[in-house]
Parts: C-alpha cells; sequence; structure tokens
C-alpha cells in the first residue's frame, strides 16, 4: 500500500473528525480508534515492509504524519506497543509463520499488546528478571510477575521476557516469549491506581500451573539479544511528534502565566524562555539522530533531557497558577475517584517520567559505560 492520497483518505478524514466530535468528553473507544486508524492503512506507516495492510513512508513522511496527528489533538494511541516496539523486533528477529500471524492484527487495529519487562526488585534491572518458562512439549508455562505493564488491562497479548534455563543468570538463559493475556485464572491483571487517579500501569501475574506461551522469538535463550533490539525502537520520529504534545503543553502553561500575572515575575519568565529554548535544542537533537544508527548513548540522552525538561514544566504548570492549582475542576466527594484539571494531571502524571522507561540512573549508566568507556558498574548476583 503506498502513501499517495486517496479519495479514501478524505473518506478517512471525514470519520475521523466524526469520531473525535462523538468523544470529545474523553470517553475514548480506544480500540475502536485503532481499527479506525488501520481500516485506513495508517498503522505501521514506520516499517520497512508492507504487505500486512499497511502503507509504508519513507522517514520523512513518518514525520509529517506524526507531527500532524500530535498537532490535530487526536485521540493518544493504546496501539503504539504492538506497532512501534513489537512489529519491527518480529520484522527483524522473528519467523515467517510469526510475521504473518502476528503483523496484520497490529497493522487493522485488531490486537492489542503490553511489555512484560519490569519485575518487582529489578524494575530498571532488566537482567535480573525472575520469571520463568518451563518447555512443556509444544509450549510453556510460565510463572512469575510482572509490574508496571502499561495498558496491560486492554492488551490481548504481551511479549514477556522470561527465564528458561533455571541455572542461568543475568543476560543469559532468557527467552523472548508471546503471551495471550486471554487466559482467565491464568493470568491475572491487578491494575496500579496513581496518584493521578487513573491506572495506565498494571500488575501481571502469571500461574505456572496454567499460564502457557507457545511463540518465542528469535530462539530460546536468545532473549536478552531480541530485548536489546527492541529498546532501540523506542526512539525516532514519536519523539518529534511527542515534542508537538509538548509545545502544546507549554503553550498553555504560558497562558496561565499571562492570565495570572505570573509572567510579571522575572524569575517566571526566565523559566519560561529557558523551557522554550531546551524544547527547541530536544528537537533539533532529535532531527540529528533521527533514523541513525550505532550511537548508543542517542536513545538514553534523548530521555534525559525530555523526562527532566517535561517534569520541570508540570512543576511550572502549578506554580504559575499560584492557590488555584490545589483546587479540583470538580467538588470533590470521599465515595468518587477525583478529578484532575489538565495542569494538575501533568505535574503528577510527570513525576514519573524520570523512572519509567529507564530511570535517570540506569541512562547515566548507559552514556558513562557505553559512550564513556567508563568502568562498568557492579551487579549483583540474580
Amino acid at each position: 500500500m503506498d502513501f499517495e492520497f486517496t479519495s479514501e483518505d478524505e473518506a478517512f478524514r471525514t470519520e475521523a473528525r466524526g469520531w473525535l466530535a462523538a468523544h470529545a468528553d474523553g470517553a475514548q473507544d480506544r480500540r475502536t480508534w485503532e481499527r479506525t486508524l488501520g481500516k485506513a492503512g495508517w498503522i505501521g506507516i514506520g516499517w520497512p515492509e508492507d504487505g500486512y495492510g499497511n502503507r509504508t513512508a519513507t522517514l520523512t513522511q513518518q514525520v509529517a504524519w506524526a507531527e500532524e496527528y500530535a498537532r490535530s489533538g487526536a485521540p493518544p494511541r493504546s496501539g503504539h506497543i504492538g506497532e512501534n516496539l513489537l512489529a519491527p523486533t518480529l520484522i527483524i528477529h522473528g519467523s515467517e509463520e510469526q510475521k504473518s500471524r502476528f503483523l496484520p492484527p497490529v497493522a487493522a487495529g485488531e490486537e492489542l499488546w503490553c511489555q512484560g519487562y519490569s519485575e518487582p526488585g529489578a524494575g530498571s534491572d532488566l537482567a535480573g528478571v525472575r520469571t520463568s518458562a518451563v518447555r512443556d512439549g509444544a509450549s510453556y508455562r510460565i510463572t512469575g510477575q510482572k509490574i508496571w505493564t502499561s495498558l496491560a488491562h486492554e492488551a490481548d497479548w504481551c511479549f514477556v521476557l522470561a527465564r528458561t534455563d533455571a541455572g542461568s543468570r543475568r543476560h543469559q538463559g532468557l527467552s523472548f516469549l508471546l503471551v495471550p493475556m486471554d487466559q482467565p485464572g491464568r493470568v491475572e491483571v491487578r491494575p496500579i491506581r496513581q496518584m493521578t487517579g487513573t491506572s495506565e500501569f498494571n500488575e501481571v501475574f502469571f500461574d505456572g500451573a496454567q499460564a502457557r506461551a507457545e511463540h518465542v522469538v528469535g530462539g530460546e535463550g536468545q532473549g536478552w539479544r531480541v530485548a536489546m533490539s527492541l529498546l532501540g525502537f523506542e526512539r525516532g520520529v514519536s519523539t518529534l511528534a511527542q515534542q508537538i504534545g509538548f509545545a502544546q503543553e507549554l503553550g498553555r502553561v504560558v497562558r496561565a502565566a499571562v492570565r495570572t500575572g505570573a509572567v510579571d515575575d522575572p524569575v517566571v519568565r526566565a523559566r519560561l524562555v529557558r523551557q522554550w529554548a531546551e524544547l527547541r535544542a530536544m528537537r533539533w537533537n532529535a532531527l540529528r539522530t533521527l533514523g541513525g544508527s550505532g550511537d548508543a548513548g542517542a536513545p538514553s540522552v534523548a530521555k534525559l533531557l525530555w523526562a527532566n525538561w517535561h517534569q520541570r514544566l508540570g512543576e511550572l504548570a502549578v506554580q504559575v497558577r499560584g492557590a488555584e492549582a490545589s483546587a479540583g475542576p470538580c467538588d470533590w466527594a470521599p465515595a468518587s475517584p477525583y478529578e484532575l484539571d489538565p495542569d494538575q494531571h501533568l505535574f503528577l502524571f510527570s513525576r514519573a517520567d524520570t523512572i519509567y522507561g529507564g530511570s535517570d540512573q540506569v541512562q547515566r549508566t548507559i552514556i558513562a559505560e557505553r559512550v564513556l568507556g567508563l568502568p562498568r558498574e557492579p551487579k549483583g548476583v540474580v
């Protein structure tokens, strides 16, 4: 499917506008939206292969699509884990059978994925995972727990890093398994309520007697290699789209500062200018590294930049509003979930920016060891 715009694309625009109008209250049917995107071929345009119901695009076209999607205020994506993490991994490491089975449903928006990496006691230490998988005929029985699993409560499948060699340590003896989530009594998902009042993150428990997986990607014991390949896909055009959202948030903070008079404070003005300048620097850095390979420190540098920038913006968002930022948009009732306005949500949720996706400490360790060549940090034996 090529990237040329057709009359079908105009029909998609009309359908999308209608969908957005119908869900303007925020009660978004995320799965329906994914199917709408998939029907129009807009899922998987960054894949190096077509033929799965997706259209392909050049890097420039991918940037244009991602930025315009963000600028339009379109709904947050729930299929990005399958599209941007699993799919490129399967294209490189998966068998033809696995690609034929899993890529078309991702491109159609029919199957949603979550990532089973972090565990209690091994959040940022990926090599310290304890979840185990034992071969049982043509499948594996999985025992263990994953945590901070984004969108697990909505996902159909989970790619799980598990230890298939019981005597192995660290990055040895791991395998990359594809696990169906629809296993009642075998795979249990428990939402984690955050201080924002929402529950995007979850705990996932695998019952070793019953939880099963039939697909291993890249071969048994090759999970570390596959997992590291996947983590390399977490940067790219999505970073530029993210920055469009950041610019919109910054604009809202500036308008609030003008409205409340906080902008008259020279310290606040200096902070606003700094946020603007650093956002521009992040954009140029993202463009500089876009599509590049071999720069081991680039993803870590990018993560450090945007996570700390976004966290400071959240602090500034409530500072410029003064005392009014402490009151919610609705009357509070003990029996009901509390509500937050966008600035309050930004402040609270951004506290996690420097932790999830690899904490600041982990990113600095990667830069120290892989870029600067400093001695490796001692690891405990698991």
